[in-house]
């Protein structure tokens, strides 16, 4: 993680009482899910998808496509719900992905995604839950 204060902080063995030790991995040690684990991926309703550590909501359903990535994908996050720091890790620099409240790390921004925005947030299913609209 890196240095920054986020509004909502917890203890590192408070994190691992509240995710599972797949989510532990992707959010609090920066890993990555295997493509097309998720069953995110291919949710289709309306509704928002939030953070799995604090139920921050960090994107609309209508913002979702298909990347055939294996991973669900958004063109925009909803307003301040995420932040962005730079990945220099596995020989690569990368825009990393994370909530702006708990500061978990949710994936990374690609610029390969569709009209208007030309982003592809390729975000880790793990680390969102489902909110269904109403």
């Amino acid at each position: 993680m890196d240095v920054k204060t986020y509004p909502l902080l917890r203890r590192d063995e408070e994190w691992r009482q509240l995710l599972t030790p797949e989510q532990y991995r992707v959010m609090r040690a920066r890993g990555t899910e295997a493509p097309g684990s998720c069953a995110l991926l291919h949710e289709k309703r309306p509704g928002s998808f939030a953070c799995v550590g604090c139920g921050q909501k960090l994107f609309q359903s209508g913002g979702k496509f298909d990347s055939r990535t294996g991973w669900p994908s958004f063109d925009a996050p909803l307003d301040g719900a995420v932040g962005t720091t730079v990945d220099r890790s596995h020989g690569m620099i990368r825009t990393e992905v994370h909530c702006a409240n708990c500061g978990s790390h949710l994936g990374h921004i690609f610029e390969d995604g569709p009209k208007p925005t030309g982003l592809r947030y390729c975000i880790n299913g793990v680390a969102m839950e489902f909110v269904p609209a109403g």
